[in-house]
């Protein structure tokens, strides 16, 4: 009879990380939590691909997804900048109509 432990395995935990980050990424409103459910995401599917043996694979994977984080982050700071500028100018122009 097996026991709990026989269903702890790399490839069960990564396939379950997957899945929280997919959900959280998909179900969270806000975009700095979207780039921490990624960063979930990440581990998951590097645990995966550990998993299926392609040990070169997952270090590329590993170096570049750090990296990918950082640049989304850049993008989304930018976007945030750029929204705010803009409801100011909405503003302003909003109040010199009234």
């Amino acid at each position: 009879m097996s026991s709990i432990l026989d269903l702890i395995t790399i490839t069960n935990v990564s396939a379950v990380v997957l899945v929280i980050g997919t959900l959280g990424v998909i179900a969270l409103p806000k975009p700095i939590d979207k780039v921490i459910m990624l960063s979930i995401l990440q581990g998951g599917l590097i645990g995966t691909i550990v998993a299926a043996k392609y040990l070169d694979v997952a270090m590329a994977a590993a170096i570049f997804d750090p990296i990918a984080t950082v640049i989304f982050l850049i993008g989304i700071i930018k976007i945030d900048e750029i929204r705010k500028k803009k409801e100011k100018e909405k503003a302003g122009e909003e109040g010199i109509l009234a």
